[in-house]
């Protein structure tokens, strides 16, 4: 009997660790909805069919696979990440689609923590005739939907933090010409291909010129929506970025700006918000996360330069952090900006672990 006890359990693992390859191969790309995986399984432990949230959010993975089936799904046995939708959204209930389509058995990660889902499809299927089976590889869930939990607990964006400094810990001056390798730079456009929107101050863009975009093959259409805090409309009008404005790519937070930029940037297809200063005449970051959170924002890649990055390591509010050390050095000449608050990030991150990898002759350390 506890043989095929073990049996049972290495097989669930072994289907649900599919379905959560699949639902990777969807991080940041499902808008507002989580990334789901979906496997179904015959009664001879035969894959019948499998799918992932589709981008943007729709279809749902388990719509996805049951369309997708070729054979008949009499008898067979649903393996999904999340617990199955019970409302009517932008689609129908997926629970509908299971019970019509003579799946027998249903098995997921972890209970969706939406409220009009939450605990509700486990009664819905068993009403129906349906066996349900709920948490297999369930810390493995808890640390792939991390995100996700933060967005709907929370109502703010999972935020991940960025910077490349020299050996020495600088992050620019007159002589910096480019800090990191082509492979770290690579890691950096998966970052911005994996994040819907992407924060930078004005000042920022203006002394780089960053171009902020995804430029791995095939994937530029997935480069993130830019935000930029530009509290006096200061956005120098050469910059790579605003020659780039459209409709769906650029929103622009400020406080005061004269009517003429303000228009041209209208003009543009630039979205601005008014937002309004603290008592020390800066935006309240964490106002601003609500704020984006409200507009559809739920992964958040910060670019920033020193400033900003100081700001969010103050007010607590990076979930993970890249920290690029090259092994080049700096004169130390001419305009130089020394990033001093690796001790911030420890702070932040004490209780959590820490990644380091080599790139090249790049040091990255992940703070997670």
């Amino acid at each position: 009997m506890s043989t095929k006890i073990s049996k049972s359990i290495n097989k669930d693992n072994f289907f649900m660790s599919l379905a959560f390859d699949l639902a990777k191969s969807k991080t940041g790309l499902t808008g507002v909805n989580p990334a789901v995986g979906c496997i179904i399984v015959g009664e001879n432990d035969e894959i019948l069919s499998a799918g992932s949230t589709g981008i943007g959010g729709t279809p749902h993975a388990e719509k996805s696979a049951i369309n997708s089936a070729i054979e008949k799904l009499n008898g067979s046995t649903l393996y999904s990440t999340l617990e199955p939708c019970v409302h009517f959204g932008k689609t129908p209930p997926c629970t509908n689609l299971i019970i019509k389509s003579g799946i027998k058995k249903v098995i997921f990660s972890l209970e969706d923590i939406d409220p009009r889902v939450k605990n509700k499809a486990k009664k819905i299927l068993s009403k129906n005739g349906i066996l349900v089976k709920k948490n297999i590889l369930q810390n493995k869930a808890k640390l792939f939907y991390n995100s996700y939990i933060i967005n709907r607990k929370q109502h703010i964006p999972y935020v991940i933090g960025k910077i490349a400094v020299t050996q020495n810990n600088v992050i620019h001056s007159d002589q910096t010409k480019k800090i990191t390798s082509i492979e770290s730079d690579k890691l950096t456009h998966y970052l911005r291909y994996k994040n819907d929107s992407i924060l930078i101050s004005s000042k920022t863009i203006n002394i780089d010129n960053p171009r902020l975009d995804c430029r791995l093959t095939g994937l530029s259409r997935f480069s993130p929506k830019r935000i930029i805090l530009d509290k006096d409309l200061e956005l120098n009008q050469s910059s790579y970025v605003f020659k780039s404005i459209n409709k769906q790519n650029t929103i622009i937070f400020y406080n005061s700006g004269l009517k003429k930029k303000i228009n041209k940037l209208k003009k543009k297809g630039a979205l601005l918000v008014r937002f309004k200063l603290n008592k020390n005449l800066h935006f309240d970051l964490k106002l601003i996360l609500k704020k984006l959170y409200d507009m559809k924002v739920r992964n958040l890649l910060v670019e920033g330069g020193q400033k900003l990055t100081e700001n969010c390591l103050k007010q607590k509010i990076f979930n993970e952090f890249y920290l690029f050390k090259s092994n080049k050095k700096d004169p130390l000449e001419n305009n130089y900006k020394i990033f001093n608050y690796v001790y911030l990030l420890k702070k932040n991150f004490k209780h959590k672990k820490r990644i380091i990898n080599k790139l090249n002759k790049d040091k990255i350390t992940i703070y997670n």
